[in-house]
């Protein structure tokens, strides 16, 4: 049976359709889906391949982006330190963890040396150092620790790149990013206090949840933004039954593809756009 790993560059662009499409067709034909955001203003790709096969496509879709994207004039409502944001490479099954670890290594060296992009590693691969920890203050902050000696970055020049700033990246099993939109009269506030409270070391928290609250000006409404780390932990039920014992919630979206076993328990009667699942999209190419 062919092992297979996924690629999930987060890039920072969600609004120009030309932009996303030209850095999807860099990526070439080992890509599976795309999930384009013009309010986060980001788009999250996932890529599907055997090891050894994903560095060098995520390697070439990263130099289109940089060809296109200024972070620096970037204006989205997602943390962010850079144009490719985070790089992981995801393994769906734990015998395939070390070969993820490799596929990682080699991405943030190609990342660094050929696209002079630094490169800092988070997750299991960097004893544990989380995304949030390198993004609090954004560019102009790492930036800032980095010249300071503050951190190091692991591949490429020790300084953020001009327009393109920095990027991250691990070695990971399956996260499943998970958005769920609050019934007015929720505010930005009201958001920020439910994710507050449910993330992972709140007064209610799930663990392995990280949460963040955000107001969608598109669709004038409060939306508690998660990245669940463990679905069988924690699976989606959980998390909207969570922001349900503070507010409404109107409807939910998935960002990229998730497990299936996810949606276990998953109320019918909660509309969840953008709804697929790895094991369909695999299914449909073939791996």
């Amino acid at each position: 049976m062919t092992r297979t790993l996924l690629a999930i560059p987060n890039v920072s662009e969600g609004r120009d359709a030309g932009t996303v499409e030209a850095i999807g067709r860099a990526f070439d034909a080992r890509l599976l889906d795309v999930h384009a955001d013009p309010d986060h203003h980001r788009s999250v790709f996932t890529l599907a391949g055997a090891p050894g096969q994903l560095a060098q496509a995520v390697r070439d879709g990263a130099a289109e982006a940089l060809d296109r994207i200024d972070v620096g004039r970037h204006q989205g409502i997602h943390p962010r330190v850079g144009a490719i944001d985070v790089a992981p490479i995801v393994y769906l099954d734990p015998p395939d963890r070390g070969a993820a670890c490799a596929e990682a290594l080699v991405l943030g060296d190609l990342l660094g040396e050929q696209l002079e992009l630094p490169v800092l590693l988070y997750g299991e691969l960097a004893a544990g150092r989380s995304r949030a920890e390198l993004r609090r203050g954004g560019p102009a902050a790492l930036s800032r620790r980095i010249e300071a000696g503050e951190l190091r970055p692991d591949f490429g020049p020790r300084r953020l790149h001009p327009s393109a700033g920095a990027v991250l990246v691990a070695a990971r099993p399956p996260l499943v990013a998970f958005n769920v939109e609050l019934a007015p009269p929720a505010t930005l506030e009201d958001a920020r206090t439910i994710a507050a409270r449910i993330r992972d070391g709140g007064p209610e928290g799930l663990s392995s949840v990280r949460a963040i609250g955000l107001w969608l000006a598109a669709r004038e409404v409060a939306q508690v933004s998660t990245n669940v780390e463990d679905h069988r932990a924690v699976p989606l039920a959980r998390v909207v039954e969570a922001i349900a014992r503070h507010a409404t919630p109107l409807r939910a979206e998935l960002v990229g593809l998730a497990p299936r076993a996810a949606f276990d328990g998953l109320p019918a009667d909660l509309p969840v756009a953008n709804r697929r699942t790895v094991e369909d999209a695999l299914a449909a190419r073939g791996a």
